[in-house]
């Protein structure tokens, strides 16, 4: 599985938006049935950050399902097939 953790670029919403995008598209190409974002716990507005702009309609296309890990709220994890 694939994994993009964002904690070194937390700090710009542009920086962050073209790096889920890069690893998103990355992830969908490689044919992965799965992948995970890890935007850490904190608190949780990086997480609300990333989980809108996987909600947009152009990126939508690209995964099946988006789901947060139950067991760590910091994980995000986007299903492919």
């Amino acid at each position: 599985m694939l994994s993009l953790d964002l904690h070194p670029i937390f700090r710009n919403n542009r920086d962050i938006d073209r790096s889920v995008r890069a690893f998103l598209f990355k992830a969908y190409s490689s044919g992965e049935s799965k992948a995970e974002i890890i935007p850490g716990k904190g608190r949780g507005q990086l997480r609300q950050h990333v989980l809108a702009y996987l909600n947009q309609r152009h990126m939508k296309r690209f995964y099946k399902r988006v789901e947060t890990d139950s067991s760590n709220s910091g994980r995000i994890i986007v299903h492919f097939k």
